[in-house]
């Protein structure tokens, strides 16, 4: 028996909740500010949502590709890599954007840095991983 998450069931009942409740969810991502994103599947071409936790910077919203400090990044960062287009899913809005990748520099520290001061456990994710975890900004299409 193991205790693995079956991160693909946990993230479809989050979705189902987000989609359900405008935005409110329970459990470990209870108070949270929540979006979900809708990549292209790099290898599959498939649509792939992704619930996250965000912040902004001015208008844009930021990502952090952290996947819990894994030494890989998420499936969905990579989606983003090959396809810049990504729709957004927020509580009462929904739009198409335009991801920037930050992958070092003073801009990616920054955002980096307002994330994990706004939620410590980005502080231990990077702390955890020998890559510097990558920051993405998703600018709202005109």
């Amino acid at each position: 028996m193991t205790d693995e998450i079956d991160f693909n069931a946990f993230n479809k009942r989050l979705i189902e909740e987000f989609r359900a409740n405008d935005g409110v969810v329970g459990g470990d991502f209870a108070g949270w500010p929540l979006v979900l994103i809708t990549t292209i599947g790099a290898k599959s071409g498939q649509e792939r949502i992704a619930p996250l936790v965000y912040t902004n910077d001015g208008d844009d919203i930021v990502i952090i590709a952290s996947k819990g400090g894994a030494a890989t990044s998420p499936d969905w960062y990579h989606n983003i890599v090959k396809n810049r287009s990504v729709k957004v899913e927020l509580p009462g809005d929904t739009f198409t954007a335009t991801a920037t990748v930050h992958n070092e520099g003073a801009t990616r520290d920054r955002l980096y840095r307002a994330q994990a001061d706004a939620m410590p456990n980005f502080d231990v994710y990077q702390n955890s991983t020998d890559r510097v975890i990558p920051v993405i900004t998703l600018a709202r299409d005109a």
